[in-house]
């Protein structure tokens, strides 16, 4: 298990160190002088061509762009992502302030997903082919067909604007938080009920579970110990994929509802080239999708037991 583990881990910083490398040189490839933007925001718009100069040789981007990576790589080892040229916060600082918003956001619409698709595919595949399971199907391909956007304007609208039970956007309050959970709620629950329903299917007819049944096993046992947890393992991958997308989803989401998160933040950064701020957004964001990765791949090894002896045949010496 060690092995396998620090292999895992070995592979997380690779990834990282990658994802680092473009995120670097692709916003430095965008249109726009960082050099104006940093100038404009420290002398305000009348700037010269000398203060222009200045702000280049004291914050390093006179240099050419593989050297300014390697100087950006040795500040990021020291827990150090520059300062916002917006705010001239530090980068860390804004995204640890505003994360906490997103995860509340990211965790509680996966939660809720969760709540929902598991139990529909469930019963969908145990009911396969009655009025319960095209029920299940048709509303799971009208929530994945709909857009995030779209859904979350449909949902201002009758909530907030027609009916007034709801804020229209911001956060403070549990009724703040209910439209933008419902908006990333639906649409991962939509996608991950279908597949809940095919990986239950497939485990239904496999031999192990007619053997469970002509044991006389309770109907409840063979679906929840038996059949669940072998159909869990593709379930657990896609979830895990999902839950770290949220942070893309939460760019539309934080947007149209003014969700002060990393999304709105990444948004917003953009907009006015803040570079080391996007490149902060994307670090994080990318730290995020490998962890949860990792994440899955410690969750396979206890679902599923042949994945862990397999693991532990690769860790050990030929």
């Amino acid at each position: 298990m060690g092995p396998y583990i620090l292999k895992r881990m070995g592979a997380m910083g690779m990834v990282l160190f990658v994802v680092s490398v473009f995120t670097f040189f692709l916003i430095h490839m965008a249109p726009g002088d960082p050099r104006i933007m940093m100038a404009m925001s420290r002398f305000g718009n009348d700037i010269t061509p000398e203060q222009i100069e200045w702000i280049g040789k004291e914050m390093g981007l006179s240099a050419p762009v593989h050297v300014q990576y390697v100087i950006w790589l040795g500040h990021l080892f020291s827990g150090d992502l520059g300062n916002s040229i917006r705010s001239d916060q530090s980068v860390v600082s804004e995204l640890l302030t505003r994360l906490p918003a997103t995860l509340t956001l990211g965790l509680s619409g996966f939660a809720i997903s969760l709540l929902i698709a598991l139990p529909l595919g469930i019963v969908a595949a145990i009911k396969q082919n009655s009025m319960v399971d095209h029920a299940v199907m048709v509303g799971s391909i009208v929530f994945i067909s709909i857009p995030g956007f779209w859904l979350a304007l449909l949902l201002i609208l009758l909530f907030s604007v027609n009916w007034g039970l709801l804020p229209v956007c911001g956060q403070g309050t549990a009724a703040h938080m209910v439209l933008p959970v419902t908006v990333l709620a639906l649409g991962m629950a939509a996608t991950t009920t279908r597949l809940t329903r095919t990986c239950m299917l497939e485990v239904l007819r496999q031999d192990y579970i007619l053997a469970a049944r002509g044991k006389g096993l309770p109907e409840k046992s063979v679906i929840w110990r038996h059949a669940l947890r072998n159909a869990m393992v593709p379930i657990a991958t896609y979830s895990g994929i999902k839950l770290a997308r949220t942070f893309q989803v939460a760019v539309i989401v934080e947007t149209v509802f003014a969700w002060e998160g990393i999304g709105k933040l990444m948004v917003d950064s953009c907009f006015a080239r803040d570079f080391p701020m996007i490149q902060g957004c994307v670090l994080l964001v990318g730290a995020v999708f490998v962890l949860t990765n990792f994440a899955v791949d410690m969750l396979y090894l206890y679902l599923n037991p042949r994945i862990r002896l397999l693991s532990e045949k690769q860790g050990s010496p030929a």
